[in-house]
């Protein structure tokens, strides 16, 4: 058996069988060669070479010398080799004299052993020096790009081996820089290896570095960021290896630094067991599961294993995209959950309450929602379509099929708002806050600011144009917004759904609003251009609705912190007559105008500035 495998194993049976030829000829011409050095008697030689060679093949096989992975061989290999031709010298050596086949002294096998190693060796090892004489030739190209990496242990070695195996990364490696001691002033494959990173300009410098790769196991983000931002003045290209499980696909896989990398913070941490005993075995429904968001939304939770997961959206394209992925998650890991995905809009209470009175669900994470503000300035009625009586809509069927829990996904926009939108999502904390009130189903809100890399937010926006060579669009130099990822956003969405006990709305403490200007500098040096010089940045002026900064709390001294000491509770807020309101849009729906709905809005939220121009 081990022998068939070693004739017929991974690397197919031609290969195989090619390669025992080879063997069969560099033996052949060493014992041939070894007669004339140490001049063996002829009788019954060649028939003793005939011998050598078969038992040395069997040997070999059954030794699994035809398994290798040639392009990976390194010194485990090499000591197998030893090992094979070693033993079946012995073995041959006594076979040979023994029987008396031929007499040949101990002398020819020991010579014919260093041959035979360095001669098999190479044969083995072929494919390992070619790459490292076309490395050699690679590197002295002038048409490569200066790279440093960053980190001189596993990982930094890792980075030097994809660039030597891959000459169309087109990648020259300068140097190492790294914050050990020991390692400094020291050679890694050749390489130099210098410190500490924070003398990291100085080395770009001195080497007119051009791309810069971030090669350090087990980085937090803080760390990375500082790293970034040391060297984003230098406008080089940057680069990095996989922080997570989900960002390592390909375990090969050098990555783009992208703008989520930039966010100064640790990661936020999670009740990860909590959220499993929460979602584990439930009917689960997401409205607006197909956005970027509600994606994100489905895939968190899919991890947790639901018994059905439910997704509701109206923009099927999208939808499609999440079920493809969602489906090929489920068969990856083996889950028991039903995906199910429907089409239909909030909004049309009769479809949305097929789907309750369907499926039953247990759990109701609420993400569908018009979010765009300029949009939906010109589009008021609709917006309050969709959000407003969409969102009643889902709430009061949540209570009519006792449901356990729902929860609004909201936004920082819904803070003193001057824009619909904003109202909107006041509106529909407001219906969150007053159906608890009112029922045994548990409603809570998530709020929180722009994720990044959702649809219509800046940084696809700025990658667009950054690739179209600029300019880059800001509406105003001294706008702020607060950023986090689409994953924190999510979790925090799960972790809130835990914690809520009934009419919360609950914040995330996001650290320092990001001064967009600042934002924009950064992804065009990340990109290895200059601000300015390679890509312009025009300010175009504030758009209708839009805030220079914008708020978390409505009364930031009224929070009450949770168990997470990133995560808070807004205090809660009187609440005005929310059914004569719902009454009121109702009947004004298909009769009013933009502007009549915004002044029906801010009957409800006195707070909303409604902006005229």
């Amino acid at each position: 058996m081990v022998f068939k495998r070693g004739i017929i194993g991974k690397t197919g049976f031609f290969k195989t069988f090619g390669l025992m030829l080879l063997d069969a000829f560099i033996l052949l011409g060493i014992y041939y060669l070894a007669k004339f050095c140490f001049n063996i008697p002829e009788k019954n030689y060649f028939m003793a070479i005939v011998i050598i060679i078969f038992v040395k093949i069997i040997i070999f096989a059954l030794m699994r010398l035809y398994d290798f992975l040639y392009s990976h061989v390194g010194l485990f290999e090499f000591f197998k080799i030893i090992t094979a031709i070693i033993f079946s010298n012995i073995i041959l050596f006594f076979l040979l004299n023994l029987t008396a086949i031929a007499n040949i002294s101990w002398i020819v096998f020991f010579y014919s052993s260093a041959i035979e190693i360095l001669l098999l060796s190479c044969v083995r090892f072929y494919k390992r020096l070619m790459r490292r004489i076309m490395a050699a030739y690679h590197f002295n190209n002038d048409k490569n790009i200066p790279t440093l990496i960053v980190g001189a242990g596993s990982a930094g070695a890792f980075v030097l081996n994809q660039i030597n195996k891959k000459p169309s990364m087109h990648n020259k490696v300068i140097a190492f820089i790294d914050d050990s001691e020991e390692k400094r002033n020291r050679l890694l494959n050749g390489i130099p290896i210098y410190g500490p990173i924070n003398n990291i300009t100085d080395y770009i410098d001195k080497f007119k570095i051009r791309e810069v790769i971030i090669a350090i196991s087990n980085i937090d983000r803080i760390k990375l960021s500082k790293i970034i931002e040391t060297i984003s003045d230098k406008s080089v290209k940057i680069k990095r290896l996989p922080l997570t499980l989900e960002e390592s696909s390909d375990t090969a896989k050098i990555i783009d630094v992208n703008i989520n990398d930039l966010l100064n913070r640790s990661v936020v941490t999670f009740d990860n067991e909590g959220i499993n005993n929460f979602i584990n075995g439930k009917t689960v429904l997401v409205t607006g599961g197909g956005g970027s968001i509600g994606s994100e939304l489905c895939k968190q939770i899919l991890s947790y294993n639901p018994s059905q997961l439910i997704i509701f959206d109206i923009y099927e394209n999208t939808t499609y995209e999440t079920q493809v992925l969602l489906n090929k998650k489920i068969s990856q890991e083996g889950l028991d959950t039903k995906l199910i995905v429907l089409i239909g809009s909030v909004y049309n209470r009769e479809r949305i309450e097929e789907v309750f009175r369907s499926y039953h669900p247990q759990l109701v994470f609420h993400a569908a929602a018009y979010k765009h503000v300029p949009l939906m300035e010109d589009s008021a009625v609709e917006a309050v379509r969709t959000n407003v009586l969409g969102t009643y809509n889902v709430a009061s069927l949540a209570n009519e099929y006792e449901v356990e829990k729902m929860i609004l996904v909201s936004s920082y926009k819904a803070v003193r708002t001057t824009n619909i939108m904003g109202a909107t999502k006041a509106a529909c904390e407001m219906i969150i806050q007053y159906f608890d009130t009112t029922s045994m189903t548990n409603y809570a809100a998530v709020r929180f600011g722009n994720v990044l890399g959702s649809h219509g937010s800046v940084v696809p926006l700025f990658q667009k144009q950054i690739a179209e060579g600029g300019p880059i669009t800001i509406t105003h130099p001294e706008i702020t917004r607060f950023f986090m990822t689409i994953s924190e956003a999510v979790s925090l969405i799960l972790q809130s759904a835990v914690y809520a006990k009934g009419g919360e709305i609950f914040i995330l403490d996001m650290g320092k609003p990001v001064k967009i200007a600042d934002l924009a500098d950064r992804m065009i040096r990340l990109s290895g251009l200059i601000p300015n010089r390679d890509i312009d940045i025009e300010y175009i002026g504030l758009r209708s609705g839009e805030k220079l900064y914008e708020e978390l709390l409505v009364d930031v001294s009224k929070h009450i912190k949770t168990e997470n000491q990133k995560i808070y509770i807004e205090e809660k807020r009187e609440l005005s007559d929310i059914e004569s309101f719902i009454s009121l849009v109702k009947e004004r729906i298909d009769k009013t105008d933009n502007q009549g709905m915004k002044e029906l809005v801010k009957t409800l939220i006195i707070d909303y500035k409604i902006d005229c121009h």
